[in-house]
């Protein structure tokens, strides 16, 4: 496993690919739970007891950093079979997705929008949203194994 992680990292723009998924999700997510205010000045607070809601949003950056470098090494190795390489990248995208379930202030707009459907889905996103941000983190896992998988049986990858 180490060896194909060295091997798809040893090239610059996968590290840089991954740092800059890492910091936009990161941001982006931390922005959304409202861990990081941008008005009036920036500011970052995690409030007592959401702690973990931090660490999963954390885990869930640095999966998605790691499997989808990964997945677009895998594609670009595989152009010719795409029928093969639809899974891996969707499970990222789900995870991805998931782990950006707490909508915070996106939260009043859909209520707003779509009435009380709206505020039923808010409401189902924010009280479940550290079960969701574990299955996302599931979800990258199972897709950073089979990514590993992949990788050494279809790229010919050996330790």
């Amino acid at each position: 496993m180490v060896f194909a992680i060295k091997f798809v990292f040893s090239n610059s723009k996968y590290i840089i690919l991954a740092i800059t998924i890492f910091a936009s999700m990161l941001i982006g997510l931390l922005i959304l739970s409202e861990y990081i205010f941008l008005e009036p000045y920036v500011v970052s607070h995690i409030p007592s007891g959401t702690e973990l809601g931090f660490v999963l949003i954390v885990m869930i950056s640095a999966l998605s950093a790691l499997v989808l470098p990964m997945n677009i090494f895998r594609i670009i190795m595989l152009q010719k079979s795409k029928q093969k390489m639809g899974g891996s990248i969707l499970g990222s995208i789900i995870g991805a997705a998931a782990g950006a379930c707490s909508c915070g202030p996106i939260g009043f707009a859909v209520i707003s929008t779509f009435g009380s459907v709206g505020a039923t889905a808010t409401a189902f996103l924010t009280n479940y949203e550290i079960p969701i941000r574990i299955v996302a983190i599931g979800i990258l896992t199972v897709t950073y194994f089979t990514t590993m998988k992949s990788l050494k049986t279809e790229c010919k990858l050996n330790s």
